[in-house]
């Protein structure tokens, strides 16, 4: 979930295949890409974001969400650099990511019960 966003969304992981979590490829904070790796939070609200500004402008000041590209300002902050995915930090649900048009992105719903390795 965004900060700036109105919706969460989903983590898409590219990074690796190996390690699954409940039948499915754990994260680590390579799988940090916009769009790639992580969606849309519906609408954006931050004034930071082009077009949510221009929108707002054009409303006379009145606040104009407008739909959300996420913008990754690098990878996620691990909180557990120790605990390594193929040789990159596994994401956690306490790691951030940082969007380019303000705000921060967080996880809000791990999704993990149990870690097998194939």
């Amino acid at each position: 979930m965004c900060t700036m966003g109105t919706a969460p969304a989903p983590v898409k992981v590219t990074s690796q295949g190996k390690v699954l979590t409940e039948g499915k490829p754990a994260a680590t904070i390579q799988d940090s890409q916009g769009m790639v790796n992580v969606g849309p939070f519906a609408m954006c609200t931050s004034l930071a974001n082009p077009a949510v500004a221009s929108a707002t402008a054009a409303a006379l000041g009145v606040l104009t969400p407008q739909p959300c590209t996420p913008v990754p300002a690098g990878t996620w902050i691990p909180t557990k650099p120790k605990v390594l995915i193929d040789g990159k930090p596994c994401l956690t649900n306490d790691c951030k990511l940082i969007c380019g048009y303000a705000g921060s992105i967080s996880i809000t719903v791990p999704g993990q019960v149990k870690v097998t390795a194939t």
